[in-house]
């Protein structure tokens, strides 16, 4: 039975899935985490954009579409609100005219969300906003594992001469000590590049690149078990770049690369975080004006409803002892 002391989602039987409150899944909303075991937050970022902008519209997109999900995960049997207290929490007021003063926004509004002791699951937005995010959790985490899915590194030195942008976060990451690069496993990089220094960068750095190639040889199982064993047993956050996702499956998004995985194997992925002590994680590049349908979105809530599960597996086990 539910634990009714436990926020629920507003189900499609109480009010028709057109109507009710725009948040995350229909939850509740509230102005800070105080009493949260997650929350859900938006960053709605595309000043850090490089190609076709539309991201700043992706956190209001992803929430319409969150209506269509349920409670109960069929797959892996996880019912989250019933060992969760989740909410949405509402976007981070950015400054649209200011990059730099927005990645100091974004980090100071995760130092509040992390003192509640609050998982935070990111609608995004570009993905610059992760750097401040990754900034944030160090203060609370030291450096944490990354897991990062992506058709991009996004570890370029500089963009247009500029160290802070949508492809630069990771470069910036690692020479910071947010995250441990040993501890670093990138997943399905393809496309088109002006050389090897990502490559260079990463074999330096002792980073694991899977490439896109090699996701396809081996399957999503085999790669996210080769995954978690790189990560181990601490702290990681994972990033999941909707534009992994073939534009076939995925198409809005502002630098989409053919060849990618379909939603089934981006499911896949999302469920062998499974076991994992995320202590946060992000939906970004979901670009609206360039899927107006709503497709892509939906795919992207599917796979934040996925990491959620995961959460809750994780919290019932620390709370376990």
């Amino acid at each position: 039975m539910t634990d009714r002391s436990f926020n629920q989602p507003l189900g499609g039987n109480d009010m028709p899935r057109f109507a009710g409150p725009a948040t995350m899944m229909r939850l509740p909303s509230q102005t800070t985490a105080e009493g949260l075991d997650v929350c859900f937050v938006g960053v709605p970022i595309d000043i850090g954009s490089s190609n076709r902008s539309g991201t700043r519209h992706g956190p209001r997109q992803i929430r319409a579409e969150s209506c269509m999900i349920r409670p109960y995960n069929m797959a892996t049997r996880a019912k989250p609100f019933e060992s969760l207290q989740v909410a949405d929490i509402g976007d981070v007021a950015i400054n649209t005219f200011d990059l730099k003063k927005t990645v100091g926004i974004i980090e100071k509004a995760y130092d509040g969300i992390l003192a509640h002791n609050c998982i935070p699951l990111t609608l995004g937005g570009d993905h610059t906003l992760t750097l401040p995010i990754l900034r944030a959790m160090k203060k609370k985490h030291g450096p944490v594992a990354l897991i990062h899915i992506d058709a991009h590194a996004d570890i370029n030195d500089e963009m247009f001469g500029e160290k802070i942008a949508h492809g630069t976060p990771f470069r910036r990451a690692v020479e910071e000590g947010l995250i441990d690069p040993k501890r670093y496993c990138l997943i399905g990089i393809r496309g088109t590049a002006y050389g090897r220094e990502d490559w260079d960068f990463a074999a330096a750095n002792g980073i694991r690149i899977i490439p896109i190639a090699e996701f396809h040889a081996r399957g999503a199982e085999d790669v996210m078990a080769e995954a978690r064993e790189i990560v181990g047993t601490g702290p990681v956050y994972v990033t999941y770049d909707i534009d992994f996702v073939d534009p076939t499956f995925a198409p809005g998004t502002g630098t989409p690369e053919v060849g990618g995985p379909n939603s089934w194997q981006a499911l896949q992925v999302a469920r062998g975080l499974r076991g994992l002590d995320v202590v946060g994680a992000d939906l970004v590049e979901v670009s609206p004006p360039f899927d107006p349908a709503g497709g892509t979105a939906w795919l992207g809530i599917s796979l934040m409803f996925e990491m959620l599960c995961v959460m809750a597996e994780q919290v019932a086990k620390r709370r376990a002892g």
